[in-house]
């Protein structure tokens, strides 16, 4: 019956895993919701900034039964004056993942091809699947993007190239100079034909020397959509937004199969507030940075290898990760298997406050024997 329903490319996706909810693992082991710790879903652990719970607290008192601006006025306007960019730049997306899924509803279907690396986000090669679009997923080269090899493997069909810097779920970083660089040359092999779109889901996390500002790229490349979310360092992955960032003809597009109203109320409210408070910004920054060497000193301490994060996240080979993770979950503790990024023996721990990430590894540690 169901061959009946719908076109193969679509019967053939396997959907998206999302981290198992605290309170599914509460139900399945009889825990005490409130004694579980999740680090399996990349969030910010201090929440949101408390300018933006006062901020939502007051609003809901005067909400009414009116559609939001379906064009996020105000919110576009504080990002325009962010990045310097007009605001018909801009396109607003129910998270990133939404605009993930625009970029290849506007540029993809049968015809077409898309290009990304191996272990990256699983998005891409969704919606990739979705248009019943060609995959042409490049090996990675040490966990990351092989971005010389990625060029290569553009072919006459391909419109659409995701770059994940950093990229999830391994944690790895590209170089600005070598980003650049691939910018450059698929422009001078391809013209505009095919779109990068280069997603800064964790830019936030970056040390400081590290970062770019990448709408000046998007100012240079017509052919470059940039994306960021709201849902990691602002701590707003429950009320959903994102934006992208793109010239006219790009961010038309995106436009034309973006569904109206499709960033809520509260979630525009909430963004505009998140991005004025660089204390909680900061602070994020800070306590992530911290936690990142705290479970990282632990891995090398315990022999385990891992990818150097330069994210809230560190992916961490842990060997039969099946075991581990089901261990680690009778415990309370949920992290992130990632056998389905064709990672079997690894997982990936978000990275908690300073009492969970201690929580983890004492846990690891016991299930391990060391």
């Amino acid at each position: 019956m169901t061959q009946s329903l719908a076109p193969e490319h679509v019967r053939a996706i396997a959907p998206y895993q999302p981290g198992k909810p605290i309170e599914e693992l509460a139900r399945e082991f009889g825990l005490d919701p409130a004694s579980i710790i999740k680090l399996a879903s990349n969030e910010n652990p201090l929440g949101c900034s408390g300018r933006v719970r006062e901020a939502l607290s007051e609003a809901a008192g005067t909400l009414q039964g009116r559609y939001p601006d379906p064009n996020g006025f105000d919110l576009k306007a504080d990002l325009s004056a962010r990045h310097a960019v007009p605001a018909s730049w801009i396109t607003l997306g129910n998270g990133s993942n939404d605009l993930l899924e625009l970029a290849s509803l506007a540029l993809l279907d049968e015809g077409t091809s898309a290009v990304y690396a191996q272990h990256a986000f699983a998005v891409y090669r969704l919606a990739t699947q979705a248009r019943g679009a060609r995959h042409l997923m490049v090996p990675a080269r040490d966990y990351g993007h092989d971005l010389p090899a990625m060029l290569d493997a553009i072919a006459d069909d391909t419109r659409l190239v995701f770059i994940a810097n950093p990229n999830n779920p391994t944690g790895t970083h590209v170089p600005a100079d070598q980003v650049k660089a691939f910018l450059d040359a698929v422009r001078s092999r391809h013209g505009e034909r095919v779109t990068v779109l280069l997603d800064e889901a964790y830019d936030d996390y970056l040390d400081p020397a590290e970062r770019v500002d990448s709408a000046r790229w998007v100012q240079e490349y017509p052919n470059l959509i940039v994306t960021r979310t709201f849902s990691k360092a602002y701590g707003l992955a429950g009320l959903r937004v994102g934006y992208a960032l793109a010239q006219p003809p790009l961010t038309d597009l995106l436009n034309r199969v973006r569904q109206p109203f499709n960033v809520n109320v509260l979630a525009q409210l909430a963004a505009r507030v998140a991005l004025a408070d660089t204390d909680f910004l900061a602070r994020t920054y800070a306590l992530n940075r911290d936690g990142r060497a705290q479970l990282q000193g632990a891995f090398k301490s315990l022999g385990l290898d891992f990818v150097p994060s330069h994210t809230n996240f560190v992916l961490v080979r842990v060997g039969d990760a099946p075991r581990i993770n089901t261990e680690l979950l009778r415990r309370g503790i949920i992290v992130r298997p990632v056998a389905g990024d064709g990672l079997p023996q690894h997982l990936r721990v978000s990275i908690g406050l300073p009492q969970e990430n201690a929580r983890f590894v004492e846990a690891l540690s016991d299930i391990l024997g060391t």
